[in-house]
């Protein structure tokens, strides 16, 4: 009768990780364009899809707006604030340059 040898907790703990490594490499490359900065005179320059959802504003109840500033924060200190037509980048409708809502950031 022949003896089986068991492998050591060490050896299947490397096999292990040398499995999972491997099965992670296609994943982790899987962006990676080796053309990436070259003259490609052949295809068009790629430009990024804007999805009709992306262009869709929030409403003004799906972000609290109020034409009240709250606090120091005002809609025409929002990076967002679109003066010329008082209108916001993010959100549906007229805007009062001192009003307010949830998606507030300063401007930089």
């Amino acid at each position: 009768m022949m003896k089986q040898e068991i492998p050591s907790r060490r050896v299947v703990l490397r096999g292990a990780l040398a499995l999972g490594c491997g099965l992670w490499a296609p994943i982790a490359l899987f962006g990676c364009d080796s053309k990436k900065g070259a003259d490609s005179s052949s295809s068009a320059p790629a430009s990024p899809q804007v999805t009709p959802a992306a262009n869709k504003k929030m409403s003004q109840e799906n972000v609290q707006y109020q034409a009240q500033p709250k606090g120091e924060q005002k809609c025409s200190g929002c990076l967002h604030f679109i003066a010329e037509s008082n209108t916001c980048m993010l959100v549906d409708g007229q805007i009062s340059p001192e009003g307010w809502c949830s998606l507030w950031a300063k401007k930089a």
